[in-house]
C-alpha cells in the first residue's frame, strides 16, 4: 500500500499537480480612505487586484451597538489581528494598550498548528509585536516570531527627525525593503508588513496634493513586496496570498480620524487572490481578512476561538451573512441572510461569557434548521437564566456570532 501511494505522488508530481506551499502576507497602510485610493488608482494595488479583487470594506464595528469601535490606528491593526471588535479585543487606542489576549490573533493561530509555520513582522512600531501580538507572554503561549524588523521608530541616529515627520517615511523605506529581502529569502508563512507615514501625512495635510503624493510612495513600497512574492512564485513550488489595506478611513477634511463618519469608517482591501460573494456583496469588514488568511494556508482554529471571530472568511466557501437579534418578551428572534441557497444551519446559545476571562463558554445547541430556513425564535426560558446571552449559527461554510444583552 505505501508502494502504491509513493508510486502515485510520483506520478502527481511529475504530472504537475502536487500542491505548492501556501504563504500569505498582508499589508497595512495606515489611515488612508477608500475614496483617495480609488481617485488615485496606485499601480501595484491594483495590478494586485487584477489578479483577484478590489473592494471597499468597512471598519468600527456596529454603529450604536455593543461592538462600535473607534476608528484609531492599533484598534484597527487588532481588529485585523484577532478578527473582532473592541467589545472583545480590549484595545482601545494607541497607549495604554491592554489586549485581551484569549481572543487569538492570526499568529497565535498560526503558531498553534501541528506544523511549524514560520512568522514574520516587518514594522516600525515594536508594540506591535510585543504588545498587539503579545510576543513572549504567558498569555499567548509564549508566541515567539520568527523573523523580526522592527523598532525603527525608536533609532534616532539611523532615522533622525525630519520636518513634517518625514523621518517615519525613510523607516517605511526601508521596512518595505526589509520585508522584499526577507519575502524572498526567507518566505515566511505568515507576514505582516506595516507602513505608517501616510497617517502622518493625512494629519499633518488633511486632503491634500501632499497626502496625495505620499500615498503613491507607498505604493511603491507595497511593489516592492509585490514584486518580491511574484519572485517566489516563478521560482519555487510556492502560491502567495497578498493582502494590501488599510486600518481606518479619514475625516471629512482629511486630518483626524477616530469616529464613526462614513468616510472614517470605509477602508478597502485588495488581493491577488479569487475571492467569494461575500467580498463583493457590501458587507466586506476589516475583521474578515484574518479568517481569509487562515483558510487560504489551512490554518485549524479551535472552534471556542472560531465563534468568536467576528470576520466572514472572503475566499471558498461562504453561506451565510448578517446576523440580527430582536428581543421580544422571553424570546429572540435571530434572522440571517444567505449567499447560498438551502443550506442547512444550527443553532447554538450561551449564557455566559467565561471564554473572555480564559474559561469555557458551556454552548448549548437549540436547533438544525434545514435549507431555506433564515429565521429561527429562541424562547429564553428554555435557557438558564441570564442577562446575557451569546448565539452562534453555524453553516457548513461558515459562522455568524452576536452577543445579546438583556
Amino acid at each position: 500500500m505505501r508502494c502504491f501511494y509513493y508510486l502515485l505522488l510520483t506520478l502527481l508530481c511529475c504530472a504537475g499537480l502536487s500542491a505548492k506551499t501556501k504563504k500569505a502576507v498582508y499589508i497595512i497602510i495606515d489611515g488612508v480612505p477608500a475614496d483617495q485610493i480609488e481617485r488615485l488608482h496606485p499601480s501595484a494595488i491594483f495590478d494586485i487586484a487584477s489578479r483577484g479583487a478590489y473592494g471597499r470594506a468597512y471598519t468600527g464595528g456596529e454603529i450604536g451597538g455593543y461592538s462600535q469601535t473607534a476608528t484609531i490606528s492599533a484598534i484597527g491593526y487588532t481588529n485585523l489581528l484577532t478578527s473582532t471588535w473592541f467589545n472583545k479585543h480590549n484595545v482601545g487606542g494607541n497607549s495604554n494598550l491592554k489586549p485581551n489576549y484569549n481572543y487569538w490573533t492570526i499568529f497565535r493561530i498560526a503558531k498553534e498548528q501541528p506544523e511549524d509555520y514560520k512568522t514574520a513582522i516587518y514594522s516600525s512600531w515594536t508594540d506591535n509585536r510585543t504588545v498587539l501580538i503579545g510576543e513572549g507572554k504567558k498569555e499567548t503561549n509564549n508566541l515567539k516570531i520568527d523573523y523580526v524588523k522592527d523598532g525603527y521608530d525608536l533609532d534616532t541616529v539611523r532615522f533622525p527627525k525630519k520636518e513634517k515627520d518625514l523621518h517615519i517615511f525613510d523607516i517605511d523605506e526601508q521596512i518595505s525593503k526589509d520585508a522584499a529581502a526577507g519575502i524572498r529569502k526567507d518566505a515566511p508563512d505568515l507576514s505582516w508588513v506595516y507602513l505608517w507615514y501616510t497617517d502622518d501625512a493625512g494629519h499633518i495635510a488633511g486632503n491634500s496634493a501632499f497626502f496625495d503624493e505620499y500615498v503613491r510612495k507607498a505604493d511603491n513600497q507595497v511593489a516592492r513586496v509585490w514584486e518580491a512574492v511574484k519572485y517566489r512564485e516563478a521560482n519555487f513550488d510556492e502560491e502567495w496570498m497578498i493582502v494590501v489595506t488599510t486600518d481606518h478611513g479619514r475625516g471629512e477634511n482629511g486630518h483626524g480620524h477616530g469616529g464613526q463618519f462614513w468616510r472614517e469608517r470605509t477602508t478597502w482591501i485588495s488581493t491577488n487572490v479569487p475571492v467569494n460573494s461575500h467580498f463583493s456583496k457590501g458587507a466586506l469588514a476589516i475583521t474578515d481578512i484574518a479568517p481569509s488568511i487562515c483558510r487560504y494556508i489551512g490554518f485549524e482554529i479551535p472552534q471556542a476561538v472560531r465563534w468568536e471571530q467576528d470576520g466572514i472568511p472572503f475566499i471558498g466557501k461562504t453561506d451565510i451573512y448578517d446576523l440580527q437579534t430582536v428581543p421580544y418578551d422571553n424570546t429572540v428572534e435571530l434572522s440571517w441572510k444567505s449567499y447560498t441557497e438551502n443550506v442547512p444551519v444550527t443553532v447554538y446559545a450561551a449564557t455566559d461569557n467565561k471564554f473572555k476571562e480564559g474559561g469555557k463558554d458551556e454552548w448549548i445547541k437549540l436547533a438544525d434548521l434545514p435549507g431555506g430556513v433564515d429565521t429561527y425564535t429562541v424562547d429564553l426560558q428554555n435557557l438558564p437564566a441570564s442577562k446575557f446571552y451569546k448565539f452562534v449559527v453555524q453553516a457548513p461554510g461558515n459562522h455568524l456570532n452576536r452577543w445579546l444583552f438583556k
